[in-house]
């Protein structure tokens, strides 16, 4: 590997580009290859060898681009996936996943606290955030909650509206999360939701956005494999399984600039 290569992502549609956007603030240096699988959009209510299936063909994707990091841009793919992918690209590139640098923030930053995490079907049955937090901080109280309705919602464009409005206050409202103190948002789509997550808790819950964490990481594992690129930066890049409008808008609005769209089915 040299400091030149691209950080490789994926995610199974938008939610990925949060922790793209996050990179690219941080680590305005480097070149993003990201691949939405939106075929097979959402991962949360597949099985987990489906998963585990989808993400080793995009990591291939991402190896033959030559990606010196696999960053694993998708809760439920982190959950199911992580350890496969890790062991099957080997030393072929650096994989992270999302899960793990939250842990570690959380753990340090709020230790003992009571925290709330939602994510996907997937995400939430896997138990990785409860046995993770609990491993790093025996003394932190969890409660978790599904809330599938979220990525299907957001991909379609419902956000600061009625709709998503009447959604979050379904899910947010119920038991599982009364009294705590933060909230992971336990998939890489939520923080498009974030501020009106926070106006649904008064401001009074600290929401935790994996995005700004993810990137935080990658910076310091480049740093310490002196892989930052200090070279010439190529042209991001953006590739999708099946193309939908709303990406390509989502997109440029967390990106901040024109994206080239590529439409690329893998699975031919």
């Amino acid at each position: 590997m040299d400091s030149s290569q691209p950080i490789g992502m994926f995610d199974s549609g938008v939610g990925g580009l949060t922790v793209a956007s996050a990179i690219k603030q941080i680590l305005p240096n480097e070149q993003v290859i990201y691949f939405g699988d939106t075929a097979h959009l959402p991962y949360g209510d597949k099985s987990r060898d489906s998963v585990i299936h989808y993400s080793k063909r995009i990591s291939d994707f991402l190896l033959e681009q030559n990606s010196k990091v696999i960053l694993i841009a998708c809760n439920t793919a982190s959950a199911a996936a992580y350890d496969h992918i890790k062991q099957y690209v080997g030393e072929r590139a650096i994989v992270i996943n999302v899960i793990d640098p939250v842990v570690e923030f959380i753990s340090e930053k709020f230790p003992g606290s009571k925290t709330g995490v939602i994510g996907t079907k997937g995400t939430i049955h896997s138990g990785t955030y409860q046995l993770k937090l609990k491993e790093k901080d025996p003394t932190c109280q969890i409660t978790s909650l599904a809330t599938p309705m979220f990525v299907p919602m957001i991909e379609e464009g419902f956000i600061f509206d009625d709709i998503s409005n009447a959604i979050i206050r379904s899910y947010l409202g119920k038991p599982e999360l009364k009294n705590i103190e933060n909230l992971i948002l336990g998939c890489t789509h939520y923080p498009i939701i974030k501020n009106q997550i926070k106006k649904f808790f008064n401001f009074s819950v600290e929401v935790i956005d994996s995005a700004s964490i993810v990137a935080g990481y990658v910076q310091k594992i480049l740093s310490e494999k002196q892989l930052l690129n200090q070279g010439k930066k190529g042209e991001n890049q953006f590739f999708v399984s099946d193309y939908t409008e709303y990406f390509e808008k989502i997109a440029k609005v967390f990106f901040e600039e024109k994206i080239n769209l590529k439409l690329l089915d893998l699975w031919k």
